[in-house]
């Protein structure tokens, strides 16, 4: 099971950030949870940090996603924000969609051409089987 980064507002962002990274090379994917104004501004500042160790060292594109999280802390329920680190499929470039239009321009071989190309060959005749 993957354990959930906890940042609070005197978190070091670069610790954190190397966290991130760490976690999410060793399972595909973190988690951060952070209460408070503080500690969510160390969350983001360090997610931005990993999200550039991950594309520069390992060119691996990732998408953080926030959500609300209920969490339980000396028996009173408090509201958590939890960033969810997760791989992003990323869209191909302008080039490569131009690249690819090219490629749906090009003109269909002509069926009638290829069979005209290709030699006609005798039909066996059905005698010379017994």
């Amino acid at each position: 099971m993957m354990d959930i980064i906890k940042v609070s507002a005197n978190s070091r962002t670069s610790a954190v950030a190397g966290a991130i990274a760490g976690v999410f090379r060793e399972h595909g994917r973190a988690e951060v949870q952070a209460i408070g104004a503080g500690a969510v501004n160390q969350s983001v500042k360090a997610l931005v940090l990993a999200v550039s160790y991950l594309k520069e060292r390992d060119n691996i594109d990732v998408a953080c996603v926030p959500e609300f999280v209920d969490v339980e802390i000396e028996d009173k329920v408090r509201t958590a924000i939890r960033f969810v680190v997760e791989r992003r499929e990323v869209a191909p470039s302008a080039d490569e969609m131009e690249e690819l239009d090219q490629l749906d321009l090009s003109p269909e071989p002509d069926e009638d051409a290829q069979l005209e190309q290709t030699p006609e060959t005798e039909s066996p005749d059905p005698a010379a089987f017994p």
